[in-house]
């Protein structure tokens, strides 16, 4: 599987707006997104919306996700239910940094009723812009897919 360079986003309606203007950011900065909806702040069910960010990062159509709803929580469940996701829960710069280095982490969710617009920026430039630092990370990063085994 090729991994692409693009970033796919997801929302519930209550992430809608955030998700707006962080596809206007993203694109007004030459990057490539994929908007997988919805197209307006009429009621959706957040699952559907993780489950397609999920699938957009295990078929390798968006290497980096970002999912959106009130409280990024639900959203997040919803994505890391696919075993290709990494979604961390973010609420600053310093998360998604850390999420990305410590954790590898392709997927952030943002809280639009957490965060403000200015916050949520900083967390995507962060994500975008940090790299997996590996070394003593990577081994527990690889235990994350053997987790049934470890357990068992």
């Amino acid at each position: 599987m090729t991994v692409t360079a693009a970033i796919a986003l997801a929302s519930d309606h209550a992430g809608f707006a955030l998700k707006e203007a962080l596809v206007a950011d993203l694109r007004a900065a030459g990057r490539d997104v994929i908007d997988l909806g919805p197209d307006s702040e009429a009621s959706v069910d957040y699952p559907e919306y993780g489950a397609r960010l999920g699938d957009a990062i295990a078929a390798g159509r968006a290497g980096f996700g970002i999912a959106i709803c009130g409280s990024g929580i639900g959203i997040s469940i919803a994505a890391n239910r696919n075993p290709a996701v990494r979604c961390a829960l973010v609420t600053s710069g310093l998360m998604a940094r850390l999420a990305r280095q410590h954790n590898d982490a392709n997927c952030i969710a943002l809280g639009s009723r957490i965060i403000g617009i200015e916050v949520a920026r900083d967390c995507v430039h962060e994500f975008l812009n940090t790299e997996f630092a590996g070394g003593r990370h990577a081994g527990r990063v690889a235990k994350l897919g053997q987790l049934k085994d470890i357990a068992a």
